[in-house]
């Protein structure tokens, strides 16, 4: 149980509940290949199965963090920090990204997008889970669309997100990686077919780091 200071902390996202953080290369997506510090914030409730990070949900088990000491550990590694989670949307944004920017760091979120877009940002990558719909706020800004492909059945979502997006967010699809063998030729067929969309890959997997 927190006290009522550091709740407070909290609430207004001074503090923040951090699961983890490290400087590796970024797998997914836009900005695959390029190096960037990862801060993952913890705290979820969308519950995707097949979640890899399923220690991140309960935010009890991370310790809130205050924003200056997470600003000062990522300004040590990197111009591009990756805020993810979790769900990062859980808490307010607005301090972290403010004090990363100050540090001029160009700052990144991962987001299902199920709560209302908080704090600035210079890329908004949209993976939308179907449990949790995301706002309308991040709909209107993402950057990017990643759809995860569990199976078949996601193709139909993942064109029911495409129209939801503004029109200039990039379309991806990736594979959940248990079934990549099975969904990666879908994949790869579903773009050929449909050339709006790009294919993604957990590129840090192959490649055996964080």
């Amino acid at each position: 149980m927190l006290s009522k200071e550091i709740q407070l902390e909290v609430n207004k996202g001074a503090m923040l509940p951090l699961m983890e953080e490290f400087y590796t290369i970024q797998g997914e997506g836009s900005h695959t290949g390029t190096a960037a510090y990862f801060i993952r914030i913890g705290g979820c409730d969308v519950g995707c199965h097949w979640c890899d990070v399923k220690e991140s949900w309960n935010a009890e088990l991370h310790p809130p963090t205050h924003v200056d000491l997470i600003v000062a550990n990522a300004t040590k590694y990197a111009d591009t920090v990756v805020v993810t989670g979790g769900e990062p949307l859980t808490w307010d944004m607005t301090l972290l990204t403010q004090k990363l920017k100050d540090n001029n760091v160009k700052v990144h979120i991962e987001t299902s997008g199920a709560y209302p877009l908080s704090g600035t940002w210079d890329w908004i990558c949209l993976s939308p889970k179907k449990y949790k719909l995301p706002t309308q706020t991040v709909y209107d800004n993402a950057d990017e669309l990643k759809v995860i492909i569990y199976n078949k059945h996601d193709f139909i979502f993942a064109e029911e997100q495409a129209e939801k997006v503004n029109k200039n967010a990039i379309l991806f699809l990736q594979p959940e990686w248990s079934k990549r063998e099975e969904m990666t030729p879908m994949i790869v067929d579903y773009v050929m077919n449909n050339p709006k969309w790009r294919v993604s890959l957990q590129t840090h997997k192959y490649l055996n780091i964080p």
